[in-house]
């Protein structure tokens, strides 16, 4: 489906937007009211809180743990950030001999240029590809439709065949929405060409990945805020107005007040969006709404891990390091007790 929810060919598509957090005020209900008051107050509600279906546009980076970064306390942040969650159940049920076997591994999966040490990058780079997993699992379970030759990679000719079921030449034949199809066609080209970082036409996975999932990437930012651009800006000037925003998420009927989260939007937009206060949005301004600069966690955990071990002060960690202070990377069934062992005499 399109970044819209729209199904093109059959092929998942996964909007660039994920949930933000709703900021519309909840009511507090007293205990008894008469059905005059009730129906009143319910039509507030109902036009302060947004539509189920309005869109939204910003991607936020998500945390790597639920649990509070305590050291002191237990590794179990370390170790969600370190393996994402499912995976560090997983080393929980580990004897202390099998988690390090398996750390090794891990090792020197980080370690890209096999010079026998782990850098702040590289550690960052794996802490969020552990917890972007379920996009990498995702694009895993859905490449041989795409990669027909199986080579290991996905050219465009392979994903526009797949996708439309286009060959040179037909140009969508004769279909009532031929002129939608050829943006969409165009769109997705663009979109490839970003992602593709060599020029070749031919993506790897980690590309294609960057391909179906942009906003997860950061070298594919301009694309999407172009992409937005275009599906909001309808004028075309460049720019965002404010009408055209609220347009992107709501459609007013003939004669119907403006809801409250309209007009909150409204307000969002002048004090919030509009940085240069000239009454629109350009493009730094949409890049800074849709994918807005937050606190970057991976950053700070790979900074973090990397301090802990760093026995030598060099400021990168050999394997040695890491496998010497294995119970801060993975769990086991051994750290386990001894955490339930802590917390037990911490309370008697």
């Amino acid at each position: 489906m399109s970044r819209d929810g729209t199904c093109i060919g059959g092929v998942a598509r996964v909007a660039a937007a994920s949930g933000r957090e709703q900021r519309w005020c909840t009511m507090v209900w007293p205990k008894i009211f008469c059905t005059c008051c009730l129906l009143t107050l319910s039509l507030t509600w109902v036009l302060a809180k947004p539509p189920p279906d309005k869109k939204d546009r910003v991607h936020h980076g998500q945390d790597l743990s639920d649990h509070p970064h305590d050291d002191s306390e237990d590794f179990q942040y370390d170790h969600e950030a370190f393996l994402g969650k499912e995976e560090s159940k997983t080393f929980d049920q580990l004897t202390p001999e099998e988690s390090k076997e398996r750390l090794g591994k891990i090792v020197d999966r980080i370690d890209r240029d096999g010079d026998g040490f782990v850098t702040q990058p590289e550690l960052k780079d794996w802490i969020k590809h552990t917890q972007n997993r379920y996009i990498y699992e995702n694009v895993g379970k859905n490449w041989k439709d795409y990669d027909k030759d199986s080579d290991g990679r996905v050219s465009w000719d392979e994903f526009k065949n797949a996708t439309y079921g286009y060959y040179e030449g037909e140009a969508f034949g004769d279909m009532d929405n031929k002129d939608t199809y050829l943006k969409m066609l165009a769109r997705d080209e663009r979109r490839f060409k970003a992602a593709d970082k060599d020029g070749d036409m031919i993506a790897t996975r980690e590309e294609f990945t960057a391909f179906l999932h942009p906003e997860e990437f950061d070298y594919m930012k301009d694309v999407v805020v172009t992409e937005t651009m275009e599906d909001i800006d309808k004028n075309g000037d460049g720019f965002v107005e404010v009408d055209e925003y609220l347009g992107d998420m709501y459609s007013p009927e003939s004669g119907e007040p403006e809801p409250e989260w309209v007009k909150t939007e409204r307000q969002q937009f002048l004090d919030f969006r509009d940085l240069n206060k000239d009454g629109k949005m350009d493009r730094e301004e949409i890049g800074h709404w849709i994918l807005p600069p937050d606190y970057d966690h991976a950053e700070v955990e790979s900074k973090h891990l990397i301090h802990e071990s760093d026995k030598d002060k060099d400021n990168k960690i050999s394997k040695q390091e890491i496998l010497d202070n294995w119970n801060m990377f993975v769990g086991s069934q051994a750290t386990n007790y001894g955490e339930d062992l802590t917390k037990e005499h911490d309370e008697l």
